[in-house]
């Protein structure tokens, strides 16, 4: 997945900062020149087969972060927070300019979803922002060739939310809403200061003279380890709203190799099932080595190893448990 597009800046191109696709790693930054020519969203498809039950809406009594927060983004946000000094350096880094930045870069080259503007996704944000129990962010749409969806939540300002057209484009709605569901779940966990100040430590702190250096390359393996955990707890938060843990793998097979044009061949039930090779495959020693070299530097999980823990999860004594708390308010769809 494309990092945030931050040109002004010139930050590395190694992290997403807040982002459902699993894989920012050495993916070029988008740059905007004009020339870049998508198809344009199809209004009447979407209208013609939305369905919002934002009126209707179903929440989540008394849903508390900890209910959906993964067991290794607990564990490794404790060490994080151990680290002598990182909040401190975070907030040095984290200055009224970069964060003017990133403000007026997205809110410049991206359109702003409201009830008067792409009514559609607006509903879908506000509806999963209900189950979740949590304020919906303000919601961007900008044009890029790259799925995906970050958020950024900047000290002091609203937070928001933005998805590429091409992501649009490769998703149905339920798996869209989906992807919102996963970008508030990084709100609902208080992981968005978090990550954007992760983002710039690691990328940023290259540019630092002398130290820059040195902290980046002590904190990146346990930065990425950190950033890996809050995207299987974000990935809960997804599962909760979509409440169809295949809506969820979809999404991560289509992001692993998924096109417009052949979506209706993709087949969910078959990912799992490679899911689960794979799990076979690096039991053994050599397999074991292998994977831990796959995702050392990876800021997501790995998108088989991801839908096997949604998987798992949809299936646990604890998901079960959220279900039956589930509280149908007004059960009327709007097709």
């Amino acid at each position: 997945m494309a990092a945030v597009p931050l040109p002004s800046i010139n930050f590395s191109e190694k992290l997403s900062p807040i982002s459902f696709c699993f894989n920012a790693v050495n993916t070029p930054v988008i740059t905007f020149f004009g020339g870049v020519k998508l198809k344009p969203l199809e209004t009447s498809r979407w209208r013609n087969n939305f369905v919002c039950r934002a009126a209707s809406s179903v929440a989540i009594r008394d849903l508390d972060a900890d209910d959906i927060r993964h067991p290794l983004d607990k564990q490794n946000t404790l060490i994080l927070k151990a680290i002598p000094g990182l909040n401190e350096f975070g907030k040095a880094l984290l200055g009224t300019v970069a964060e003017q930045v990133m403000l007026l870069e997205n809110i410049a080259t991206s359109v702003l979803v409201s009830e008067n503007q792409l009514p559609e996704l607006h509903g879908l944000m506000l509806e999963a922002a209900s189950i979740l129990n949590i304020e919906a962010p303000d919601l961007y749409l900008r044009q890029s060739p790259v799925p995906n969806a970050y958020t950024l939540a900047i000290s002091g300002k609203k937070p928001f939310v933005v998805v590429h057209t091409s992501l649009v484009e490769l998703l149905s709605r339920k798996e869209l809403q989906a992807v919102l569901a996963h970008e508030l779940g990084h709100l609902k966990c208080d992981h968005g200061v978090w990550l954007t100040f992760a983002n710039i430590l690691t990328l940023g702190a290259y540019s630092v003279p002398g130290l820059g250096g040195f902290i980046a390359q002590q904190l990146e393996e346990q930065l990425f380890r950190w950033l890996r955990a809050a995207e299987l707890t974000c990935d809960r938060a997804a599962l909760l709203v979509a409440q169809d843990s295949k809506v969820v793998v979809s999404v991560l097979m289509k992001l692993a190799g998924g096109c417009p044009s052949m979506a209706d061949q993709l087949n969910v039930d078959a990912f799992l099932e490679q899911a689960r090779s794979y799990e076979k495959a690096s039991a053994s020693p050599v397999g074991w080595y292998i994977r831990n070299a796959q995702t050392r530097q990876l800021s997501h999980p790995l998108p088989v190893l991801r839908a096997r823990e949604i998987d798992e999860w949809s299936r646990s004594k604890e998901y079960q448990s959220l279900v039956k708390r589930v509280k149908l308010t007004n059960a009327v769809q709007n097709v």
